[in-house]
């Protein structure tokens, strides 16, 4: 588990041949990864950047700007809970130190059965739904201790597998363009018109 596998390697190129420059295809090839793996791993940001005629460090550096991708191994569920003042204001450090008691690990930690990454996140754009946490990214809103046992429990137990799946899964369904509604890719450099935008009227 490391380079894009043979089908993930079908699916990059599709996933480039949407864009206009292949560089433009690196993040969503960089979810791509991860979506395998369950992180990023050297290797496979090495292979993106053959992909997209990049260097690895290139790549690398693209990668590390965004929290959303690991570059180590982290549980099924990632948990983050919020931190900042909304979230402070109604309770997220008690949360927090609930999460750390019940899952036996403090932020940046992960489960002895490898289920569990705790995280302590920054906002989570859920003020009014505060104290807020996301498991892999699905928001959770108004949580309680008694509602965090609650999820973790149906995590353990398989219950939440429709609407939370595993870390690195960002989506079910993958775009599908047909070829027939499919514009095409116009590089930023071509002076051309184009396709998708109405001609200039004639007076």
């Amino acid at each position: 588990m490391s380079r894009l596998n043979e089908a993930n390697t079908i699916l990059a190129k599709e996933i480039i041949a949407r864009y206009p420059k292949a560089r433009s295809a690196t993040i969503p090839l960089l979810h791509l990864s991860q979506q395998q793996n369950g992180y990023v791993t050297e290797e496979a940001m090495a292979h993106v950047a053959e992909l997209v005629g990049a260097t690895p460090a290139e790549v690398q550096g693209t990668a590390t700007f965004y929290e959303m991708f690991k570059f180590r191994p982290v549980g099924k569920y990632l948990v983050n809970i919020c931190g900042t003042m909304s979230c402070q204001l109604m309770g997220s450090e008690a949360l927090l130190h609930h999460a750390e008691e019940v899952l036996g690990v403090k932020p940046g930690g992960t489960t002895a059965d490898g289920m569990f990454t705790l995280e302590h996140a920054e906002c989570q754009a859920a003020c009014t739904e505060a104290p807020n946490m996301q498991v892999n990214y699905r928001h959770c809103h108004r949580m309680t201790n008694e509602a965090f046992d609650q999820l973790i429990a149906d995590l353990r137990e398989g219950k939440r597998d429709a609407d939370i799946p595993a870390h690195g899964t960002l989506a079910r369904i993958r775009q599908q363009i047909p070829a027939e509604k499919a514009v095409g890719p116009v590089s930023p450099d071509d002076p051309a018109r184009p396709v998708w935008t109405p001609a200039p009227e004639v007076k």
